[in-house]
C-alpha cells in the first residue's frame, strides 16, 4: 500500500496536480486510499528521502520547491561526481561497454518516441551504471541521494519542447571514450553534459545568462527539475 501511495502522489507531484508549497494531509490521504495513516507516512518519508517533499515540525509535510540556486548547485555536483566515477571506472569499462551500449540504445527509441518515463528510467540507468562501476561507496550513495530519475521525469514532464533526441546524443561519446578506457575525456564529457543540462534549465525558466548571479531574482521550480 505504502508504494501504490508513493507512486500516486510522486506522479501527481510530476504532473503538476500537486504544487510546490501544497500540503500533504496524512488523514485525507488515509482515507483516500482506504487505508490507516502508516502505509501514509512511510510513503511520505520515501519522497522525503528523493526530496519531492519536505516535513517541517508543526507545519506537516508540503511539496518541495527548489530554488534556482539549489538547483545549480545541484548540477555543479552532479557534474563532479560523475567526472571522478568516469575516471575511476574508464579501465573497467576498456573494451567492454556492451553494457553501456543497450542502455543507450533505449535511451535513443524512449527519445524518438517521446516516452518521458522510459527516457528518464533509462537515462538514470546510464548515469548509475558508470558511477557503479567506479566502485567507490561513497560516490555512489552521493550520487544516488540526488534522485536524477525522479527529477528527469519532472523536468521532460513540464518542459515537453525540449529536443530529446539531441539530448539522448550527447551520452554517445561518453561511451567510446569509456571504450578506449579514455578516463579523462569521458569524465570531461559527463561534466560538460551536466553543465548544458544546467544552461537547457536556465533557459526554460527564463533564468539570467548568470545562473548563479546573487543580483538576480531567485526562481522556484518544481522538486527535482533537474535533466
Amino acid at each position: 500500500m505504502s508504494d501504490r501511495i508513493r507512486a500516486v502522489l510522486e506522479q501527481r507531484i510530476v504532473d503538476g496536480t500537486l504544487k510546490p508549497g501544497e500540503r500533504l494531509i496524512e488523514l485525507n490521504i488515509a482515507k483516500e486510499f482506504d487505508t490507516s495513516q502508516t502505509p501514509v507516512r512511510e510513503a511520505l518519508r520515501e519522497l522525503e528521502a528523493v526530496r519531492l517533499v519536505e516535513s517541517v515540525p508543526h507545519r506537516g509535510t508540503r511539496v518541495r520547491g527548489v530554488s534556482r540556486q539549489e538547483m545549480t548547485e545541484a548540477y555543479d555536483v552532479r557534474g563532479a561526481l560523475e567526472h571522478l566515477a568516469a575516471e575511476l571506472a574508464a579501465a573497467k569499462f576498456q573494451g567492454d561497454v556492451a553494457e553501456l551500449r543497450t542502455i543507450v540504445a533505449a535511451l535513443h527509441d524512449a527519445a524518438r518516441r517521446a516516452d518521458g518515463e522510459a527516457y528518464a528510467r533509462r537515462n538514470s540507468e546510464f548515469h548509475e551504471a558508470i558511477v557503479r562501476r567506479a566502485a567507490n561507496q561513497v560516490l555512489l550513495d552521493s550520487w544516488l541521494a540526488l534522485g536524477f530519475e525522479v527529477r528527469v521525469r519532472l523536468m521532460l514532464a513540464r518542459h515537453k519542447q525540449l529536443n530529446w533526441v539531441e539530448h539522448a546524443a550527447e551520452h554517445d561519446p561518453i561511451v567510446d571514450a569509456l571504450e578506449f578506457g579514455d578516463g579523462a575525456l569521458a569524465g570531461r564529457l559527463l561534466r560538460e553534459h551536466a553543465e548544458s543540462c544546467k544552461r537547457r534549465w536556465c533557459e526554460l525558466v527564463r533564468a539570467a545568462d548568470d545562473c548563479g548571479a546573487e543580483e538576480a531574482a531567485p526562481t522556484e521550480a518544481p522538486a527535482g527539475c533537474l535533466s
